[in-house]
């Protein structure tokens, strides 16, 4: 746990309803001024002793098509995939709640904080939103979280070691080389990751075979996929750690497909993180992508994560 800043405010009394705004209250020095988290905050592991206030309507444990279908029937039915658990929200006194309006299947309703908040019976605390699409939303996300707790100078500090760490990066990719990537962030059905992920690939050295910086991730065609010839293929399934990407593998490596893509072909097949990296628009993005160059140039940055964080296929 970093060191609490020496400006900040001593009475404050945090909750964060998303795991990437633990991991900012955390990067800003304030993890000691955490009361509760979401259930799948588990970043640093020490916010593990923290009461949790939400919980998922979904089987995590379902095969990834199971889980996309529940997902779907649940947002065209307008339910709720995530509840507010509003009596440990209450019993936390928070003088601030940290969430999201980014994305439907990552957190809380933001409707739902708002609603739990308005009937609170003591002091109702600050929300404070973060929505994360590129990474100049990363540095804006900061810098609001930061002025809301009132340590912006620490935030100032941080925001300015992680844009150092992506110059870093570049500054030791080889010239020249720009393998394709493909990052797949979902197996079943085939989804390519977009949002942040391909300036995280730029910046490593590579270029995404689909996508733009800021737009959704999308699904992608086993055609398409397959004609854009990628170099490398990295899969990195939202929420899943690197043993439960095993687990579904056959998913993809049971199809006919597979075998005829050029990164299969060329022994370029990676399994990363997607639990903690990558698909967390937090503070571990630069980390995110520090392993990304250490797949797409593997004879320019040792591979200081491998086995934690990514695995060959």
């Amino acid at each position: 746990m970093s060191e609490t800043p020496a400006d900040s405010d001593a009475t404050l009394r945090i909750v964060t309803l998303v795991p990437a705004a633990t991991e900012v209250v955390c990067c800003l020095g304030l993890e000691s001024r955490l009361v509760a988290r979401s259930h799948e905050c588990n970043f640093p592991s020490s916010v593990g002793r923290l009461p949790v206030c939400t919980q998922t309507r979904l089987d995590s444990a379902e095969p990834s098509a199971h889980i996309d279908a529940d997902v779907k029937q649940m947002l065209r039915q307008g339910s709720p995939l995530y509840q507010l658990r509003e009596d440990v929200l209450r019993a936390a006194r928070p003088t601030h709640v940290i969430t999201q309006d980014q994305c439907q299947v990552c957190a809380v309703d933001l409707d739902q904080v708002q609603q739990a908040i308005a009937g609170m019976d003591a002091a109702r605390p600050t929300v404070v939103s973060i929505s994360t699409q590129g990474l100049s939303d990363l540095w804006s996300d900061l810098e609001c979280v930061a002025a809301a707790l009132g340590v912006v100078a620490h935030g100032e500090r941080q925001i300015a070691q992680l844009r150092n760490r992506l110059s870093a990066v570049t500054a030791r990719v080889p010239p020249g080389v720009v393998p394709r990537v493909a990052c797949i962030e979902w197996m079943d059905p085939l989804m390519i990751s977009g949002n942040w992920v391909p300036e995280l690939v730029e910046i490593a050295g590579g270029r995404v075979i689909s996508g733009a910086a800021g737009q959704p991730s999308a699904t992608l065609t086993w055609e398409s996929l397959t004609a854009a010839a990628a170099d490398v293929i990295i899969v990195v399934p939202c929420g899943f750690s690197l043993r439960r990407t095993r687990a579904e593998w056959d998913v993809l490596a049971g199809r006919a497909e597979w075998s005829r893509l050029s990164a299969v072909q060329n022994g370029r097949v990676y399994l990363m993180d997607g639990d903690h990296f990558l698909n967390r628009p937090g503070p571990r993005l630069v980390e995110s992508a520090e392993i990304l160059a250490e797949i797409l140039h593997p004879d320019h940055f040792a591979p200081d994560h491998q086995g934690s964080a990514w695995i060959p296929a």
